[in-house]
């Protein structure tokens, strides 16, 4: 643990001098639900791109979800060649020994946006948990202004309290999501994927029974809410972001057995399309969304 810490520490100066002056900077993160179009008009891999900086943008590829990472890398890369990007490479990180590697750690600081692949969230996990490749990319995101992105798998870990397996049940039960650590970048939220086309809205509000203290986050395949720091959200692609409030919740859960039908009582949902951005810096008391609705936006963009 000692030798992990005078390593990230010592990885970590240079970007900590520079930022003395001018104080941290939080960069934005792009959550994809998942089967984002990476053929056609790729909406979702241009924003990203723009907001990695450009086309001429180091952006880095983080696989380790997926069981087949080479696969995945190559169309990735291909697509987002395809876009106009110069310098667009695989992070080798793919085994747990390579998070502890100094130039994997260096390779991460020095990236200009990190698109995290699909796959298994667990996966990701085993191979990021508690070392100083994930350290660096949550500096990265939350020191350096860099942009993250994550698609399938790689947008349910960017909560802290990660949903990590279970099954899409026709209503709310108890114990039936099996939950994990995740990137922390997100650290208000739960996020789930693919969330409308498998039907997971029960799902997400299982975990919410649960973690009520968390705003569950639902993203729709080829759909990326984008969580600008202190500013706002926004929600492009082609489909839409449903955002559940518990925080006001009644439920039986701490009285029922395993399995057991859960209810839910008081839940705030907002349902928010793509093509539509909800800033809060500027917001007006007289703001044409309620009231709920910019709470939940403001947790989403705390710092």
């Amino acid at each position: 643990m000692r030798r992990r810490n005078l390593l990230i520490s010592s990885l970590l100066a240079g970007p900590a001098l520079r930022l003395a002056a001018q104080g941290p900077v939080r960069g934005r993160l792009v959550i994809v639900g998942g089967a984002e179009d990476r053929v056609h008009d790729r909406r979702i891999l241009r924003r990203f791109l723009d907001d990695a900086g450009g086309p001429p943008s180091r952006v880095r590829l983080l696989a380790a979800a997926s069981s087949v990472p080479l696969v995945v890398a190559d169309s990735y890369r291909r697509a987002f060649g395809e876009i106009g990007a110069t310098d667009c490479e695989l992070l080798p990180l793919l085994e747990r020994d390579a998070a502890f590697r100094p130039e994997v750690v260096q390779a991460i600081l020095d990236a200009d946006a990190i698109f995290i692949t699909g796959g298994n969230q667990s996966r990701l996990m085993g191979v990021l948990q508690d070392t100083p490749a994930l350290t660096a990319l949550q500096h990265a995101h939350g020191h350096l202004g860099r942009c993250i992105a994550g698609t399938s798998a790689g947008a349910a870990a960017m909560s802290r309290h990660m949903i990590a397996q279970g099954p899409a049940v026709r209503s709310p039960r108890k114990d039936v999501v099996g939950t994990g650590t995740g990137l922390g970048l997100l650290p208000a939220a739960i996020v789930d994927q693919h969330f409308s086309e498998r039907g997971r809205l029960a799902r997400l509000l299982s975990a919410l029974a649960q973690r009520p203290d968390l705003l569950g986050v639902g993203v729709d395949e080829d759909t990326a809410l984008i969580v600008e720091s202190g500013e706002a959200i926004e929600v492009i692609g082609s489909g839409a972001v449903t955002l559940v409030d518990p925080s006001s919740m009644h439920t039986n859960v701490g009285e029922i057995e395993p399995q057991g039908a859960i209810e839910m009582l008081g839940l705030r949902l907002h349902t928010l399309p793509a093509g539509q951005r909800y800033p809060v810096r500027h917001a007006r008391q007289d703001a044409p969304w309620p009231a709920g609705l910019l709470q939940a936006v403001q947790r989403l963009v705390a710092a």
